[in-house]
């Protein structure tokens, strides 16, 4: 079972309708009104009909976050939503990021002065990317040539949102520029995934060698196994921690989880 997460824009649209002409397998559509706009029930009202015109079940979250919400917030919201609809139907998500979407992420990522893992974004294995490979004009070409209807969300011209920013100084790019940045980014995700599953070997307890956890990645890894996910700062900041506080004493990874220091390991308490 999948879940076709659909905005209602040319991007999932599209994703809806190529899997529903050339996918045997079974998937539900799953659309999550954030209440941003005062007119955001319009985009949900869509998706539904496009729903039941595919004769596929519909699946809606509601939020009110307001006008004020930032982008992490609105995305956090999305994928709490659709992460619930996966456990509770034992299904996988789709999304509709595109190869555009690719260098859009890795420009932010820069930025904000990313690690490597940064330069190989989208690469969570809980979350299908079908549309991945296509670049936004094969995503238009397709939608004029099924003459697929969808709706325009006047968020993505605004400059409030970094992402909309990068995405217009992203124009001045050439496509060979773009190509060359994509086949680096197949080449990075393949060293994340040599790393992966090298770090995989790993026992899922929290109870570590000083020395093991002073390498960042085991570290990071190894949280993540227990769902906690930290930024750069807090993972240093732990690193930290692990080297130099006394043995008995508590150190807070994020306000929400604490690791507790003995003399030669720490564990998650």
């Amino acid at each position: 079972m999948k879940i076709l997460a659909v905005s209602g824009g040319i991007d999932s649209v599209v994703m809806l309708d190529y899997l529903a002409h050339n996918s045997d397998e079974e998937f539900f559509v799953a659309h999550f009104d954030h209440g941003i706009r005062s007119n955001s029930h319009e985009d949900a009202e869509f998706v539904e009909g496009l729903a039941k015109q595919y004769r596929l079940p519909f699946k809606c979250g509601h939020a009110k976050l307001g006008k004020n919400c930032s982008e992490a917030e609105a995305r956090e919201a999305r994928y709490r939503f659709l992460f619930d609809l996966a456990k509770e139907y034992s299904a996988t998500i789709c999304v509709a990021h595109h190869a555009d979407d690719v260098i859009e992420s890795i420009a932010i990522n820069i930025l904000r002065g990313t690690g490597w893992r940064g330069l190989a974004p989208m690469n969570n294995a809980a979350i299908e990317r079908p549309l991945r490979t296509w670049r936004k004009s094969e995503i238009y070409r397709y939608a004029t040539e099924h003459n697929l209807s969808f709706r325009q969300d006047p968020t993505n011209v605004e400059d409030g949102y970094l992402r909309n920013r990068i995405r217009e100084k992203l124009r001045d790019f050439s496509e060979s520029d773009k190509q060359r940045l994509l086949e680096y980014y197949q080449r990075q995700c393949m060293i994340r995934e040599e790393i992966d599953q090298i770090l995989s070997a790993i026992p899922k307890q929290l109870r570590y060698e000083k020395t093991l956890a002073d390498e960042q990645e085991v570290l990071r890894h190894v949280l993540e196994l227990h769902n906690i996910r930290l930024t750069r700062p807090q993972l240093k900041n732990c690193q930290k921690a692990i080297a130099e506080l006394a043995p008995g004493k508590l150190h807070s990874l994020d306000g929400s989880h604490f690791i507790k220091l003995n003399k030669y390991s720490f564990e998650l308490v």
